[in-house]
């Protein structure tokens, strides 16, 4: 025979055929063999948007894509995701020539591949996505997928609910168009200042401080508090963190990966 029983086997098992379907859940982390093989036969995988309940099937991961129960996975350490919360007199970009801090001066040199999925301007605080899955960051940052992020802004000035709901229901026209929030509602505010949560899916630049300022209210500090359904929560302005499986898979359902 030109081939012996173990090349025959090994070729079989992963090179031209590709790698067993339970093996690749195994490998993402989805328990046992005998528990993927479960997953498989009750009808909760799908690959390249086929449904697959027999065992058996072969797939290539780094070219298919696979989803259980609706949601792409992944193999075990294959992408990176951080929450970051950015300060005030940050650049949200990796390297500045004039030498201001950026987004590296925060997450250092142990994630050389990450980028930032969006920006905040420089007076700005708050909630910064970042990745090394390039699939992901399009999706959220393409108008397509509508992606809502939600802002505390404290605005100059005692602004009434009459303006909030005129910001949701018409919109405030600028040069670039016509903007306007998806919710907008007062936390607090005295004669001074007045303390809003806004909700948007525009991504345009500085478009909540060009809003505020178009209608007379300039705003005096202006922090995102979460991108889709991803949340600041206790992350420190000038820390980050990993992002947990459970909430990678919530941004991806949301911005249909």
């Amino acid at each position: 025979m030109p081939h012996s029983y173990e090349h025959a086997f090994k070729a079989n098992d992963q090179n031209e055929d590709g790698i067993r379907l339970q093996k690749v859940l195994a490998q993402a982390g989805f328990g046992s063999r005998r528990k993927c093989e479960q997953i498989i036969t009750e009808g909760r995988v799908e690959v390249d948007g086929e449904l697959i309940t027999e065992l058996g099937s072969r797939v290539d991961p780094k070219h298919q894509q696979i989803r259980v129960d609706g949601s792409r996975i992944h193999l075990n350490d294959r992408h990176i995701t951080l929450i970051l919360n950015k300060p005030k007199k940050v650049l949200s970009t990796m390297d500045d020539p004039k030498g201001r801090f950026t987004l590296r001066d925060i997450i250092g040199d142990k994630y050389e591949r990450v980028f930032h999925m969006g920006r905040l301007d420089y007076d700005s605080e708050g909630l910064i996505l970042m990745t090394d899955d390039g699939e992901l960051a399009q999706h959220v940052m393409h108008p397509k997928y509508q992606v809502k992020k939600t802002y505390i802004a404290t605005i100059e000035g005692k602004i009434g609910g009459n303006i909030c709901r005129r910001l949701v229901t018409q919109g405030v026209r600028l040069k670039d168009g016509v903007i306007s929030f998806d919710h907008c509602a007062i936390i607090d505010q005295n004669r001074e200042h007045t303390i809003i949560k806004v909700i948007l899916h525009s991504g345009k630049n500085r478009i909540v401080r060009r809003v505020f300022a178009a209608i007379g209210f300039p705003v005096k500090r202006l922090v995102r508090v979460q991108i889709g359904p991803i949340k600041l929560g206790d992350v420190k302005p000038g820390s980050f963190r990993v992002m947990s499986q459970v909430e990678l898979k919530s941004l991806e359902k949301a911005v249909e990966l």
